[in-house]
């Protein structure tokens, strides 16, 4: 039933992000980012699925004294019906064909039937390294980590990997 589920929802994610990209050709001021893979791995008994959604707009990019900074907005479930919504920033640093792109986000975690991480309040601390297949699609691997900063009475950490499908449009 929640393999289901995710499978409608990366199919409306991808539907959605399509026609978008058909309304704004060749724009490129967007990134949709859909990745799933493995939440809290160093957890055996917590380990799940996750899928999510990231978005980014390259029009509110700045330039800083830590590099190139743009915001982030995205979210994620896991197949215990945990979910973390977050907003923050990321640093894309352009290496080639390879895009290393750390970011941090605070968001707000639901506990569902998954892992208690302590509080409502958590923070994503994330970096990426993506592989550019051509000029508006890149694939990549992430690890993250998500954490309350000890605002809780117990902060356990969850530690995740994913698989990334970018896309610009």
């Amino acid at each position: 039933m929640f393999l289901k589920r995710i499978i409608y929802i990366l199919a409306f994610m991808m539907t959605s992000t399509n026609l978008v990209v058909a309304q704004e050709e060749n724009s490129k001021e967007h990134q949709i980012n859909l990745f799933t893979g493995n939440f809290d791995f160093s957890d055996h008994k917590q380990s799940a699925l996750l899928v999510g959604f990231q978005h980014q707009n390259e029009n509110l990019n700045r330039d800083t004294f830590l590099g190139n900074v743009s915001p982030i907005t995205g979210g994620f479930l896991t197949e215990n019906s945990a979910a973390y919504v977050y907003t923050g920033v990321e640093w894309n640093v352009d290496i080639g064909e390879l895009m290393f792109t750390p970011s941090f986000a605070p968001g707000l975690y639901h506990e569902g039937d998954g892992k208690d991480l302590g509080h409502a309040l958590e923070f994503k601390s994330e970096v990426q390294l993506s592989y550019s297949s051509s000029d508006n699609t890149n694939f990549g691997v992430s690890y993250n980590h998500v954490s309350n900063a000890s605002l809780g009475d117990k902060n356990p950490g969850a530690n995740s990997y994913m698989f990334n499908f970018i896309k610009n449009f």
